[in-house]
């Protein structure tokens, strides 16, 4: 599938948040991308599955969640300008402990396991490609604990109205029962502190 130029330079560009490629890195490495278009609903990593792939999301949403006795516990969203991937997987190349689910129609740039071994394995690409790989481990440590961080130190009303001020419209756009499950309480709960909030704007 040919990828339109715009996704390709939105692709670049967020690169260019952790690394500085030049246009001969930028072509060898571009041609290797793939455009995945995913359905509303569909499923893009499976629990217990090696994931072989990481994305950029282009456009839509994702939720990541595990399953524990027979129920879904969400434990984070992406959206566009993100990347998502089931990480550890991939790196050890072992199954997955989380499914990733799209929540919208989603278009995905990706990459796979194989690809990055063999761009590490070239001389024009391993110190950027190595670079690229820490740092986005350092971003996704950053993300981990501060989603630990906030189910210690913040109420569920905190945890909401941290939500409210990210910017990235989650409450707009996510299924409120998802959002309940992502927070850790009921719709019912979820409704009252809505309740709240509302009564104090």
């Amino acid at each position: 599938m040919e990828i339109p130029g715009k996704y390709l330079e939105a692709y670049r560009k967020a690169m260019g948040k952790f690394i500085n490629l030049t246009d001969e890195q930028w072509d060898l490495m571009s041609p290797c991308l793939r455009l995945e278009k995913l359905k509303k609903k569909a499923t893009w990593i499976e629990a217990g599955e090696v994931c072989k792939t990481v994305g950029y999301i282009i456009s839509g949403s994702v939720r990541l969640y595990h399953m524990k006795d027979g129920e879904e516990i969400t434990s984070y969203f992406c959206m566009e300008d993100e990347w998502v991937s089931s990480y550890t997987s991939f790196l050890k190349q072992r199954p997955s402990l989380n499914y990733i689910e799209a929540l919208e129609d989603t278009m995905i740039l990706t990459f796979t396991y194989q690809q990055l071994q063999q761009w590490q394995a070239m001389p024009q690409l391993s110190h950027v490609v190595d670079r690229f790989c820490r740092l986005i481990a350092e971003y996704l440590i950053c993300c981990y604990e501060d989603r630990v961080a906030s189910f210690i130190l913040q109420s569920p009303e905190e945890r909401y109205m941290q939500l409210l001020e990210n910017g990235r419209n989650i409450l707009q756009r996510i299924p409120q029962h998802y959002i309940a499950n992502y927070l850790g309480i009921t719709p019912v709960s979820l409704s009252r502190i809505r309740k709240r909030i509302l009564q104090t704007v």
